[in-house]
């Protein structure tokens, strides 16, 4: 049985998964990741993925965030169809629309603050002028404008986090997806992640969609979503 479809009645998606169906081969059998998963965003919505281990979350991420191919269903991108591209399309609107955040920062270690915020920028070709006046304006956004020459060692856990949200949002992406941001953070600094990234997506218009285990993290989202034997089912807030 299908997955309810949750549509957003006022704003327009920024993304739209229809339908989505993933397996993988485990030895001489399959198993089922998604089953016929649906769901929308919205620009400058946050939308939290919780559920146990094996649910399906990290595979639903991988769809929406065009890594991975489903074996049927549909997906949309800020407003591009995008099941049937080929690879270097899919590349192209991978760099151009979407944005990671990852458990583990992934950041550069040989490259500074500056420069890994400015790498998605040199991907897309924009012009110098424009990528030191983008990645400026991030590091004041993220509190890092004093940090832009130090390598990534040299930062705590929350400073490299917010490294990653700026080089995530600094191309102003259609769509943000952020693998368990604040798995890694105390207390204290998760709940200023959650909340720089919050303000950051809903003042860019980027629609934020978290694979979480923490409270403090879908406490905050507009929606939480939960996940179950790769079906979507009803969450405590929708």
């Amino acid at each position: 049985m299908n997955a309810p479809t949750l549509e957003l009645p006022v704003r327009s998606a920024t993304v739209r998964l229809t339908d989505l169906r993933k397996r993988y081969r485990v030895g001489d059998d399959w198993a089922e990741a998604l089953k016929g998963v649906s769901l929308t965003a919205a620009a400058g919505e946050m939308v939290a993925l919780t559920g146990p281990s094996g649910s399906g979350k990290s595979t639903l991420l991988n769809l929406a965030g065009l890594i991975d191919t489903p074996d049927a269903g549909t997906r949309e991108i800020a407003g591009h169809a995008v099941d049937g591209l080929d690879d270097a399309a899919l590349t192209n609107l991978r760099r151009e629309q979407v944005g990671f955040i990852f458990q583990g920062f992934n950041l550069v270690p040989v490259m500074n603050v500056a420069d890994n915020v400015e790498y998605p920028l040199l991907l897309l070709g924009r012009p110098p002028a424009e990528r030191r006046r983008k990645v400026a304006e991030m590091l004041e956004s993220t509190g890092l404008a004093g940090f832009a020459g130090r390598l990534p060692d040299a930062l705590s856990g929350g400073q490299r986090q917010r490294v990653a949200i700026a080089r995530a949002l600094v191309k102003s992406p259609s769509l943000v997806i952020a693998d368990e941001p604040t798995a890694n953070l105390d207390s204290h600094t998760a709940q200023q992640i959650v909340d720089l990234l919050r303000e950051l997506s809903h003042e860019r218009g980027a629609a934020v969609v978290v694979a979480t285990h923490d409270e403090r993290m879908s406490a905050h989202c507009d929606r939480v979503l939960r996940l179950a034997d790769g079906e979507l089912v009803k969450g405590e807030r929708q």
